[in-house]
């Protein structure tokens, strides 16, 4: 059953009132109510006629089927693991593994984008740890301190976000925007 259809009749309404109320025509509402989903405008206004939420338009009570394999999800992102000490195969390594498996979801892409900048903001924290070592009596020391952070913080982001694909089936740490 439609959203709409069921929104409608619980509140006693016909097409031709739901129409005149939202002046949207009533073929329109019946395109809706067979399967096709509002848009812009048209959802925007039968919302407001019905006295709901644009969302509560949009999504249907039935449950989804979730064909993501999310185990190859899980090798994609602990792939990166043994390359922790080599910055740039540990983008490498996923990339193969997804394009090989064909495994293009978005959290796929966000896993690869989480370990470029991963690996871009490490490059930069390492050059500045390396041009500030004459500051410290212990340079050097300081230098092996914060490229043993650098793989640390690697270590951790790909053990929380692999705990989160198997609680949560999402990704603890993401990025809000895909670099791939």
């Amino acid at each position: 059953m439609s959203r709409l259809l069921d929104l409608r009749e619980k509140l006693n309404l016909t097409q031709e009132e739901l129409s005149e109320n939202s002046g949207v025509s009533v073929r329109t509402i019946q395109r809706i109510e067979a399967g096709k989903e509002p848009r812009g405008y048209t959802l925007k206004t039968l919302a407001k006629a019905l006295g709901v939420d644009q969302n509560e338009l949009l999504f249907e009570d039935i449950k989804v089927v979730d064909r993501t394999n999310y185990t190859m999800l899980k090798i994609i992102n602990l792939s990166s693991l043994p390359f922790t000490f080599i910055p740039f195969a540990s983008i490498l390594m996923p990339l193969v593994i997804m394009f090989f498996s064909k495994q293009f979801h978005p959290i796929a892409k966000q896993i690869v984008s989480v370990q470029i900048m991963w690996t871009i903001s490490s490059a930069v924290v390492f050059m500045l740890s390396a041009l500030s070592k004459n500051l410290f009596p212990n340079g050097n020391k300081f230098v092996l301190a914060v490229m043993a952070l650098i793989v640390l913080s690697n270590i951790c982001i790909i053990l929380i976000n692999t705990a989160g694909l198997d609680k949560n089936k999402s990704l603890y740490i993401k990025l809000p925007f895909s670099m791939i």
